[in-house]
This record gives structure tokens, sequence and C-alpha cells, in this order.
């Protein structure tokens, strides 16, 4: 079974892996969800930021208006 954070999108198989997890289908945008409310050891897995809020995500399908993080 998968799980998905709800608080920036990120995927994982155990639900340890995660700051926020649910096995729940959520929506596809984590508009909203401030970098810190993201577990410290999954920040350097976020790979893109939203230039509307600012929220990150591991995927860019996550976000409303994504850019690459440098």
């Amino acid at each position: 079974m998968a799980y998905t954070c709800q608080n920036c999108g990120t995927s994982a198989e155990f639900s340890s892996n995660l700051c926020n997890p649910t096995n729940e289908e959520v929506g596809n945008k984590f508009c909203g969800s401030p970098a810190d409310q993201v577990c410290d050891d999954k920040l350097q897995t976020m790979k893109y930021s939203c230039d509307a809020c600012g929220s990150v995500s591991a995927d860019a399908e996550h976000l409303c208006n994504p850019s690459q993080i440098r």
C-alpha cells in the first residue's frame, strides 16, 4: 500500500517515511502547506517550490505554479 504526505505530496511505501501520511487518495495540489511543515530530513528530497505560495514538493505536478529548486 502506498502512502502520500498530506503536507508535501511525497509518496512512500511506509507511512513512517512521511511527515503527515495518509493512505486515502488526496488531491494533487499541495499549495498552501509551508516548507516548515515538512520534516527536516525530508526537505532534502523537495525538488520544486510553488512560485505563488512557496510550498514545496518532490514532484512538480503537486504544485500549482512549480519551479525547480536550485
